[in-house]
Protein backbone atom coordinates (compact mmCIF):
# COMPACT_ATOMS: atom_id res chain seq x y z
CA UNK A 1 0.00 0.00 0.00
CA UNK A 2 2.78 2.21 -0.76
CA UNK A 3 0.83 4.80 -2.98
CA UNK A 4 -1.64 4.80 -0.34
CA UNK A 5 0.31 5.59 2.50
CA UNK A 6 1.83 8.51 0.79
CA UNK A 7 -1.24 10.08 -0.03
CA UNK A 8 -2.57 9.55 3.70
CA UNK A 9 0.30 11.00 5.66
CA UNK A 10 -0.28 14.74 3.74
CA UNK A 11 -3.61 14.83 3.63
CA UNK A 12 -3.11 17.54 6.51
CA UNK A 13 -0.58 20.44 5.05
CA UNK A 14 -1.62 20.10 1.16
CA UNK A 15 -3.65 18.96 -1.72
CA UNK A 16 -3.29 18.79 -5.40
CA UNK A 17 -6.21 19.32 -8.10
CA UNK A 18 -7.99 16.33 -8.42
CA UNK A 19 -7.01 13.58 -11.33
CA UNK A 20 -9.51 12.50 -13.50
CA UNK A 21 -9.35 8.67 -14.04
CA UNK A 22 -12.05 5.51 -13.39
CA UNK A 23 -12.15 4.41 -10.34
CA UNK A 24 -11.05 1.54 -8.61
CA UNK A 25 -14.25 0.61 -6.48
CA UNK A 26 -16.87 1.77 -8.22
CA UNK A 27 -20.26 1.11 -6.35
CA UNK A 28 -19.09 2.54 -2.96
CA UNK A 29 -20.02 5.60 -1.49
CA UNK A 30 -20.19 8.73 -1.13
CA UNK A 31 -20.62 8.90 2.35
CA UNK A 32 -24.02 10.08 3.28
CA UNK A 33 -26.24 11.27 6.36
CA UNK A 34 -22.78 9.97 8.53
CA UNK A 35 -23.10 6.59 6.67
CA UNK A 36 -20.65 5.13 4.08
CA UNK A 37 -22.22 2.23 1.60
CA UNK A 38 -19.98 0.30 -0.54
CA UNK A 39 -22.16 -2.86 -2.11
CA UNK A 40 -19.18 -3.74 -4.68
CA UNK A 41 -17.29 -5.26 -1.23
CA UNK A 42 -20.38 -5.51 0.93
CA UNK A 43 -19.90 -3.65 3.94
CA UNK A 44 -21.13 -0.46 5.53
CA UNK A 45 -19.33 2.12 8.13
CA UNK A 46 -21.40 4.30 10.06
CA UNK A 47 -19.40 7.64 11.19
CA UNK A 48 -19.54 8.86 14.14
CA UNK A 49 -21.70 11.81 14.69
CA UNK A 50 -19.41 15.36 14.17
CA UNK A 51 -16.58 14.14 12.65
CA UNK A 52 -15.10 15.93 8.78
CA UNK A 53 -14.55 13.42 6.04
CA UNK A 54 -10.96 13.98 3.69
CA UNK A 55 -11.14 11.17 1.67
CA UNK A 56 -10.84 13.25 -1.60
CA UNK A 57 -7.71 15.20 -0.25
CA UNK A 58 -6.30 12.11 1.20
CA UNK A 59 -6.44 10.76 -2.35
CA UNK A 60 -5.27 13.82 -4.20
CA UNK A 61 -2.56 14.74 -1.86
CA UNK A 62 1.08 14.26 -3.12
CA UNK A 63 3.00 14.79 -0.08
CA UNK A 64 6.51 13.09 0.87
CA UNK A 65 4.86 10.67 3.77
CA UNK A 66 8.14 10.39 5.44
CA UNK A 67 8.79 14.05 5.79
CA UNK A 68 5.38 14.60 7.31
CA UNK A 69 5.67 11.57 10.03
CA UNK A 70 8.57 12.18 10.89
CA UNK A 71 7.67 16.23 12.17
CA UNK A 72 4.75 14.69 13.74
CA UNK A 73 6.58 12.58 15.77
CA UNK A 74 9.46 14.98 16.77
CA UNK A 75 6.96 17.34 18.08
CA UNK A 76 5.27 14.47 19.81
CA UNK A 77 1.77 16.18 18.51
CA UNK A 78 -1.21 14.20 19.80
CA UNK A 79 -3.46 15.40 16.69
CA UNK A 80 -1.11 12.12 14.63
CA UNK A 81 -3.84 9.76 13.15
CA UNK A 82 -4.22 7.46 10.51
CA UNK A 83 -2.72 10.45 8.51
CA UNK A 84 0.95 8.88 9.33
CA UNK A 85 0.00 5.80 11.49
CA UNK A 86 -1.41 3.99 8.01
CA UNK A 87 2.39 4.63 6.68
CA UNK A 88 3.31 1.44 8.23
CA UNK A 89 0.94 -0.37 5.49
CA UNK A 90 3.62 -1.25 3.28
CA UNK A 91 3.94 -4.99 1.91
CA UNK A 92 7.80 -4.20 1.15
CA UNK A 93 9.73 -3.43 -1.68
CA UNK A 94 8.73 -5.97 -4.04
CA UNK A 95 5.36 -5.73 -3.88
CA UNK A 96 5.27 -1.76 -5.02
CA UNK A 97 2.65 -0.95 -7.17
CA UNK A 98 3.43 0.11 -10.81
CA UNK A 99 0.12 0.82 -12.05
CA UNK A 100 -1.21 3.74 -9.44
CA UNK A 101 -4.83 1.52 -9.24
CA UNK A 102 -4.21 2.88 -5.19
CA UNK A 103 -7.93 4.29 -4.17
CA UNK A 104 -8.73 5.61 -1.02
CA UNK A 105 -12.61 5.12 -0.55
CA UNK A 106 -12.86 6.59 3.05
CA UNK A 107 -11.27 9.05 4.93
CA UNK A 108 -12.75 10.74 8.47
CA UNK A 109 -11.12 11.95 11.25
CA UNK A 110 -13.20 13.16 14.94
CA UNK A 111 -11.47 16.88 13.85
CA UNK A 112 -9.77 18.12 10.74
CA UNK A 113 -5.98 16.91 10.89
CA UNK A 114 -4.68 20.86 10.53
CA UNK A 115 -6.56 21.34 14.07
CA UNK A 116 -4.81 21.36 17.19
CA UNK A 117 -6.10 18.81 20.09
CA UNK A 118 -4.73 18.04 23.39
CA UNK A 119 -6.18 14.44 22.43
CA UNK A 120 -5.34 11.77 19.90
CA UNK A 121 -7.09 12.67 16.39
CA UNK A 122 -9.64 9.27 16.17
CA UNK A 123 -9.78 8.77 12.57
CA UNK A 124 -10.55 6.15 9.90
CA UNK A 125 -9.01 5.13 6.87
CA UNK A 126 -10.37 2.47 3.99
CA UNK A 127 -8.76 1.36 1.19
CA UNK A 128 -8.58 -0.58 -1.79
CA UNK A 129 -6.17 -1.72 -4.54
CA UNK A 130 -5.64 -4.59 -6.62
CA UNK A 131 -3.78 -7.63 -5.84
CA UNK A 132 -2.16 -7.89 -9.06
CA UNK A 133 0.19 -5.27 -7.75
CA UNK A 134 1.76 -7.38 -4.97
CA UNK A 135 2.35 -10.43 -6.38
CA UNK A 136 3.96 -11.39 -2.70
CA UNK A 137 0.67 -11.24 -1.45
CA UNK A 138 -1.36 -14.49 -1.60
CA UNK A 139 -3.71 -13.92 1.48
CA UNK A 140 -4.76 -11.55 3.92
CA UNK A 141 -2.50 -12.25 5.98
CA UNK A 142 0.25 -11.91 4.04
CA UNK A 143 -0.44 -8.54 3.68
CA UNK A 144 0.60 -7.66 7.40
CA UNK A 145 4.09 -8.94 6.98
CA UNK A 146 6.28 -6.02 7.29
CA UNK A 147 3.48 -4.17 8.93
CA UNK A 148 4.92 -4.93 12.35
CA UNK A 149 8.39 -4.15 11.80
CA UNK A 150 7.13 -0.63 10.49
CA UNK A 151 5.01 -0.01 13.36
CA UNK A 152 7.75 -0.64 15.81
CA UNK A 153 10.13 1.62 14.27
CA UNK A 154 7.65 4.26 14.19
CA UNK A 155 7.09 3.66 18.31
CA UNK A 156 4.35 1.17 17.96
CA UNK A 157 4.20 -2.04 18.97
CA UNK A 158 2.00 -5.20 17.82
CA UNK A 159 0.18 -6.55 20.77
CA UNK A 160 -0.68 -10.12 18.89
CA UNK A 161 0.12 -11.72 15.79
CA UNK A 162 -2.33 -11.10 12.66
CA UNK A 163 -5.76 -13.33 13.52
CA UNK A 164 -8.89 -13.93 12.00
CA UNK A 165 -11.55 -11.12 12.85
CA UNK A 166 -15.18 -12.22 12.61
CA UNK A 167 -17.95 -9.15 11.18
CA UNK A 168 -20.91 -9.91 10.81
CA UNK A 169 -20.71 -12.62 8.08
CA UNK A 170 -17.40 -11.93 6.77
CA UNK A 171 -13.65 -13.00 8.46
CA UNK A 172 -11.17 -10.59 7.63
CA UNK A 173 -6.98 -10.48 9.50
CA UNK A 174 -7.11 -8.29 12.08
CA UNK A 175 -3.45 -6.63 13.56
CA UNK A 176 -3.46 -4.94 16.49
CA UNK A 177 -1.38 -1.85 17.79
CA UNK A 178 -0.36 0.86 20.69
CA UNK A 179 2.66 3.46 21.42
CA UNK A 180 2.99 6.54 23.21
CA UNK A 181 2.91 10.46 21.63
CA UNK A 182 3.95 12.61 24.23
CA UNK A 183 1.95 11.91 27.12
CA UNK A 184 -0.97 10.60 25.01
CA UNK A 185 -1.30 6.66 24.07
CA UNK A 186 -2.53 5.81 20.55
CA UNK A 187 -4.14 2.58 19.86
CA UNK A 188 -4.00 1.12 15.90
CA UNK A 189 -6.25 -2.08 14.56
CA UNK A 190 -5.50 -3.10 11.11
CA UNK A 191 -8.26 -5.21 9.62
CA UNK A 192 -7.84 -6.75 5.33
CA UNK A 193 -9.87 -8.81 3.34
CA UNK A 194 -9.41 -9.98 -0.03
CA UNK A 195 -12.42 -9.26 -2.25
CA UNK A 196 -12.85 -9.63 -5.95
CA UNK A 197 -9.20 -9.65 -6.65
CA UNK A 198 -8.58 -6.27 -4.48
CA UNK A 199 -6.99 -5.57 -1.26
CA UNK A 200 -9.27 -3.73 1.27
CA UNK A 201 -7.76 -2.61 4.35
CA UNK A 202 -9.17 -0.55 6.95
CA UNK A 203 -7.06 1.34 9.74
CA UNK A 204 -8.69 2.47 12.37
CA UNK A 205 -6.54 5.06 15.33
CA UNK A 206 -8.18 6.32 18.71
CA UNK A 207 -6.45 7.46 22.28
CA UNK A 208 -7.77 4.32 23.80
CA UNK A 209 -8.36 0.51 23.02
CA UNK A 210 -12.22 0.66 23.78
CA UNK A 211 -12.57 3.78 21.55
CA UNK A 212 -11.00 1.43 18.66
CA UNK A 213 -13.48 -1.10 19.48
CA UNK A 214 -16.46 1.27 18.99
CA UNK A 215 -14.97 2.36 15.63
CA UNK A 216 -14.78 -1.42 14.77
CA UNK A 217 -17.97 -2.13 16.18
CA UNK A 218 -19.23 0.77 13.35
CA UNK A 219 -18.00 -1.48 10.42
CA UNK A 220 -20.90 -3.78 9.13
CA UNK A 221 -20.22 -7.18 6.34
CA UNK A 222 -23.19 -8.66 5.70
CA UNK A 223 -26.56 -8.68 7.06
CA UNK A 224 -25.11 -9.41 10.73
CA UNK A 225 -23.32 -6.89 12.81
CA UNK A 226 -22.19 -9.38 15.62
CA UNK A 227 -18.55 -9.49 15.73
CA UNK A 228 -16.43 -12.37 17.57
CA UNK A 229 -12.87 -12.66 17.88
CA UNK A 230 -10.92 -15.58 16.80
CA UNK A 231 -7.26 -15.53 18.52
CA UNK A 232 -3.87 -15.96 16.71
CA UNK A 233 -5.40 -17.53 13.34
CA UNK A 234 -4.30 -16.07 9.98
CA UNK A 235 -7.42 -17.54 8.04
CA UNK A 236 -8.19 -15.44 4.87
CA UNK A 237 -11.04 -15.55 2.88
CA UNK A 238 -11.19 -15.06 -0.99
Amino acid sequence: MLAACALLAGVSIAQKKPSVKPPLAQGCGPLGDQVFKCPKFGFTYNVPFGWVERTQEMQDSNVDAEAMSDSEERDAKPNETAASAAEKHSPGPDAAPSSGKSEILLAVFERPPQAAGETINSAVVIAAESRTDYPSVKTAADYFGPISDLAGQRGLKALSEPYAFSTGSRQVVREDFTGERGKLSMWQSSLVAIEKGQIVSFTLVAGSEDEVEELIENLKFGASSQQKRVPRSSGDSK
